[in-house]
């Protein structure tokens, strides 16, 4: 009994100072503060040192793209504990959406994942007082091909192939063409379920860019945002097709690397001719984006990239984001927000979270002529 009762004054007076240490750390934490308001993480000083908030303030609205959300929710998440008079709303929809609102001049820039086109460019000289919408390539990053067929841990494809499987030719798994790239692996004779955007995307043409440039003879269709080959099924959004693809044995879909990693969706590696397959990182898609040349004029920087390269480790499935915007004539209340907002999107410290989180950074040089451009906005 002695020994018992022993036993246990220690444990008790060991439990009081497990208590005593705890709430010595907490005390501590709290003096930390490194936590917002819902309990996650504010950014680090490096991030903040980067966000000049200048005389930005009241509501910034913005639409568009899909491809770039996950980035620019992190994005306002900094933006705004650090500028806190400003308010960035970003509503994830489509390309096409988002350069509809531009165009009608109900919010302060786009995401596009397409470059503007020349009647889209004349549509916004009624809003762009005395000025035009212009592209700024903010995101790059690999277009995922998402696959879930149950037992398959791995899988290559090639442009022909996956045409055909998109332009609802192939119809099984387990189909030569697909055998052939994939030797030793068992592939079902489960029928593929080839999901799709609903909606006018920019993820859908810089898809069909990649298949005509590629395979041509199987992909006769020319590039457009609205998805134009026969068969398939069809969701709404980047998010929408990642989660098809995640639930439905069979499926395969095309959305950014980030939902992909996000939901644990395996993604398929493309034989390019390259040596070896090339897997869709953002490693593998800045050696792509790398190569692009600046096609746009004057303060345009729209982008010609290429979809054909052969380069090793280059995956030429890629993207990149564009935030429209008016090179002159944005409306007074808003300006400084968006100059403000957008420098921090291409600063160093804006640039660092894209790789951090599934996306590729836009090449330094670039970039750098991205942050002049912002600077003259008026």
């Amino acid at each position: 009994m002695k020994l018992q009762r022993k036993n246990m004054l220690r444990a008790s007076a060991l439990g009081a100072l497990v208590v005593s240490g705890a709430l010595v750390l907490t005390a501590c934490g709290s003096d930390d503060n490194t936590k917002g308001a819902d309990g996650s993480a504010k950014p680090s000083a490096a991030a903040a040192g980067d966000i000049k908030c200048d005389d930005a303030k009241g509501k910034l609205l913005a639409s568009g793209s899909s491809a770039q959300k996950n980035a620019v929710d992190l994005w306002i998440k900094n933006y705004m504990a650090a500028c806190s008079g400003v308010e960035v709303n970003y509503k994830s929809s489509s390309s096409g959406e988002g350069i509809v609102a531009f165009n009608q001049g109900t919010v302060g820039f786009a995401g596009s994942d397409s470059a503007l086109k020349p009647e889209q460019v004349e549509d916004s000289k009624k809003i762009c007082t005395g000025g035009q919408g212009i592209d700024l390539p903010m995101v790059g990053g690999p277009i995922a091909i998402g696959f879930n067929v149950a037992g398959v841990d791995k899988l290559t494809l090639d442009a022909p192939t996956l045409a055909a499987i998109f332009n609802d030719k192939i119809k099984k798994w387990d189909d030569e063409a697909i055998k052939k790239l994939n030797p030793g692996v068992n592939l079902p004779g489960t029928a593929i379920q080839a999901f799709h955007r609903s909606e006018d995307s920019g993820t859908t043409e810089n898809l069909g860019k990649y298949l005509k440039a590629t395979a041509g003879d199987q992909w006769t269709y020319e590039a457009a945002k609205k998805w134009p080959a026969p068969g398939g099924q069809a969701a709404s959004g980047s998010a929408g097709v990642a989660a098809q693809v995640k639930q439905v044995d069979g499926a395969i879909g095309y959305f950014e690397l980030s939902y992909a990693s996000s939901q644990g969706i395996k993604t398929v590696d493309i034989n390019t001719g390259a040596a070896a397959p090339v897997a869709a990182t953002p490693e593998n898609a800045s050696k792509a984006i790398a190569a692009a040349k600046i096609a746009g004029t004057g303060s345009d920087l729209a982008l010609k990239l290429d979809y054909a390269t052969k380069a090793e480790g280059a995956y030429p499935i890629v993207l990149v984001t564009y935030e429209v915007v008016c090179d002159k004539g944005n409306k007074a209340e808003t300006l400084p927000a968006v100059k403000s907002f957008l420098n921090y999107t291409a600063s160093d410290a804006g640039q660092k979270i894209l790789s951090e989180n599934g996306y590729a950074p836009i090449p330094a040089e670039i970039n750098k002529k991205v942050r002049e451009v912002i600077a003259t906005l008026g």
